[in-house]
């Protein structure tokens, strides 16, 4: 687990975020300890994605300051990955024409490590990337992230259409990440399933903060978090 004192893996001080001109996300701070999973959580449209992409470097910030450790403040998404930093977006990075095999060799880190997180996939190494299930899909993506044992997880919906079971499974690992020193950054749509695994939890409406604080004192919020949701349903 992190300490308090430690200077974070991932900061951002007042990021302005967008498309174009169009700033999404206003004035957010951010910060992402070794050790520790921040929850990102919030409706659709209240630029959680946006907060992610820019945070990875995919997306040009608009203002304000990104800092990840032994990066430039402007770096993009080759350098940050370079660096230490590995992404996982909403929609599954999965090679549908390669099996999961290849899929995993793909990678920058041990394919062996990524069947010892998830050993299902072990009978499915002969089976191309298309074919696998979603669930599959997603414990390909995050399997073969975890193996190059990043200093730095960015992961955005994950759990995306997937069974809770497997959502459970997925999650677990995360935590595990985390205990062994990673710095994770997850947005999720299970809030209630999410919290159990979190440290801090970060909730958006609109492209700003509304409410954040330890994920244990969070999980005491729920019906107040979840009220908020139904009141913000622009992206």
């Amino acid at each position: 687990m992190h300490a308090d004192g430690d200077a974070p893996v991932l900061s951002c001080r007042g990021l302005m975020a967008g498309y174009g001109d169009v700033a999404v996300v206003r004035d957010l701070d951010v910060d992402v300890r070794a050790g520790q999973v921040v929850l990102l959580a919030g409706a659709n449209g209240a630029g959680k994605t946006t907060t992610l992409m820019t945070l990875a470097g995919a997306v040009p910030s608009l203002g304000g300051t990104v800092t990840f450790t032994g990066c430039r403040d402007k770096a993009g998404l080759d350098e940050r990955t370079r660096a230490g930093m590995a992404f996982v977006p909403e929609e599954r990075s999965v090679f549908r024409g390669l099996s999961c095999r290849d899929n995993l060799r793909l990678g920058m880190g041990d394919p062996a490590r990524a069947l010892r997180l998830f050993p299902d996939l072990k009978r499915r190494l002969s089976v191309r990337g298309g074919l696998l299930s979603g669930g599959e899909q997603q414990m390909l993506s995050l399997g073969r992230a975890l193996s190059m044992r990043p200093r730095l997880l960015l992961a955005d919906e994950m759990s995306l259409g997937l069974a809770p079971l497997i959502v459970a499974r997925l999650l677990r690992a995360v935590r595990a990440a985390a205990d062994a020193g990673c710095a994770v950054l997850l947005v999720e749509q299970h809030v209630r399933m999410a919290l159990g695994i979190a440290d801090h939890a970060i909730v958006m409406q609109r492209g700003r903060v509304q409410i954040a604080g330890p994920a244990s004192e969070l999980a005491g919020r729920l019906t107040e978090i979840e009220a908020s949701y139904l009141s913000q349903r622009v992206r």
